[in-house]
């Protein structure tokens, strides 16, 4: 979403050439595929953090502008929302002591950028939700100032024809008849970068996939939003329903939304660029004059444009990425499933899990998206979003297939305790990560199990904490626990050691 896209109106009526444009990239795709047109394996990985500007009583701050500039680095970028920021990691090799040079960088980094927004009159918040956001906050006025936010705005209501509406069911019922896409922006997320070859790509995605709701349980970090609370973790839900392109009617025949987490296993990184172009009109149709095949004839690396923006307005959890670096192209999986936060040592917990978890099972000798059926894995997905810590899934049985169709009912902590976790590790020594990072980052993860608590988890039990004991309102409420997140933030510790209230 960060790439500047200048269109006129003329240029977005022009949806055939678009359509034909489209096809053109995915051909390229395929013969490069067949050809091996890609970049050496290489074990690379990155991050990309969202994160919240709120004010020292902890309220959301619409300066994003202002901060940027204090900040006066390329790694920090706008986000949708003027009350968002989006720091880009460097890319690091996965092994050594990778997750603690990340920490010390990434310390660093948001600690000085957290100092220069602060003469902005603004702090720095990594939080999946900032619980003090209202929906008066999101009005198109809050946009930020790039032309590609408001285009795709625009398109998203027409498409839809009539208003976005919100209608969340969890702890509390939010509904609201009206809302713009700007409350899209309330949900900041962490994104997962791992370069893969295309023959590992199928393992890797469907690996990723069917871990994403043990992902959610974990890391679930936003139970508020609006003032309601709601799921553990509310983003797909609000991501979901804040950038739905269909009328009531074409839900009613199945059409698929934008913000998808799919429909079936895959065997190729070409099926889901395939179904991107099948399933999805384009909301940004804006053509490149690149000749792609003509690229390829040449010996290049087509950057195959049309392909990558259509790519990047479909909200896939586990995101296919075609990238040209150096003149060579390559894929990723961009995983988009966690929020934000609570700390650069929760976040990196997140990571490690994930990295070592996909690590093994694509290469398992009997894969598990052989054995969970792909609508238990979508399903599983909302129930870490919705239950979090607490979720209770449908997995595979160790070992041979049992009975019952070879699933079973456990819960989200024995789950991760007594298989995930040690296939983490496992993974984390196979990448050639340090023991010593392995065991501090996993570690994390356990004791989140162990205790039953994550942000989310947190912030529920704060939050009604300050309510009962001290009388507050709701929003009074909501406000100090903001600010007692930001301050356990800022102190780094990981979020199973916060005291509550």
């Amino acid at each position: 979403m960060g790439e500047k896209v200048v269109a006129t109106r003329a240029d977005l009526a022009d949806r055939q050439q678009y359509r034909l444009k489209l096809q053109a990239c995915l051909d390229a795709l395929g013969r490069m595929l067949r050809e091996d047109r890609f970049d050496r394996p290489r074990a690379v990985m990155g991050l990309e953090i969202e994160l919240n500007l709120a004010d020292e009583q902890g309220l959301p701050v619409m300066r994003n502008a202002q901060v940027l500039s204090a900040i006066g680095s390329s790694d920090f970028q706008t986000e949708l929302g003027q009350f968002n920021i989006e720091v880009n990691i460097v890319p690091h090799r996965l092994c050594g002591h990778v997750f603690e040079e990340l920490r010390e960088e990434i310390d660093t980094g948001l600690r000085y950028a957290d100092r220069q927004a602060a003469e902005a009159g603004a702090r720095i918040v990594m939080v999946g939700i900032l619980p003090t956001l209202e929906n008066d906050h999101t009005g198109l006025d809050a946009m930020s100032h790039n032309q590609r936010y408001s285009l795709l705005s625009d398109q998203i209501l027409a498409a839809r024809g009539e208003d976005i509406a919100l209608d969340i069911e969890g702890v509390e019922h939010l509904q609201l008849e009206s809302i713009t896409m700007v409350a899209e922006a309330a949900a900041t997320s962490l994104q997962l970068h791992l370069q893969v070859t295309p023959e590992r790509f199928s393992s890797v995605w469907n690996a990723a996939q069917a871990i994403c709701g043990p992902q959610l349980a974990l890391g679930a970090n936003s139970p508020f939003l609006f003032g309601r609370e709601l799921w553990r973790e509310t983003r797909p839900v609000l991501f979901q329903q804040a950038c739905d392109t269909r009328s009531a009617e074409l839900k009613a025949q199945g059409v698929r939304p934008i913000t998808w987490f799919g429909e079936r296993w895959v065997d190729s990184a070409y099926d889901l660029f395939e179904e991107n172009l099948r399933y999805f009109p384009a909301l940004l149709p804006i053509c490149d004059d690149e000749d792609p095949l003509k690229v390829l004839a040449s010996g290049g690396a087509p950057r195959l444009a049309e392909m990558r923006l259509h790519n990047g307005t479909i909200y896939r959890w586990n995101r296919p990425v075609y990238d040209v670096a150096g003149g060579v192209a390559h894929l990723r999986v961009e995983n988009r499933a966690l929020p934000a936060g609570p700390t650069v040592a929760d976040t990196l917990a997140n990571a490690a899990f994930y990295y070592g978890l996909v690590r093994v099972l694509a290469e398992q000798p009997r894969p598990v998206w052989t054995r969970l059926p792909f609508e238990r894995a979508d399903e599983n997905f909302r129930q870490g979003a919705r239950y979090g810590i607490d979720a209770v899934f449908q997995w595979p049985r160790p070992g041979r297939a049992g009975r019952g169709g070879g699933l079973q009912t456990v819960s989200a902590v024995d789950l991760v305790l007594n298989e995930l976790l040690p296939m983490a590790h496992q993974g984390l020594d196979e990448w050639g990560v340090e023991p010593a990072d392995r065991d501090r980052y996993l570690g994390i993860i356990e004791q989140r199990c162990l205790r039953r608590t994550n942000g989310a988890a947190w912030q529920s039990a704060t939050f009604h904490r300050l309510r009962e004991q001290y009388g507050m309102d709701r929003p009074a409420a909501l406000a100090a626990m903001t600010r007692r997140y930001a301050e356990h933030m800022r102190g780094g510790e990981p979020v199973h050691t916060w005291p509550v209230g």
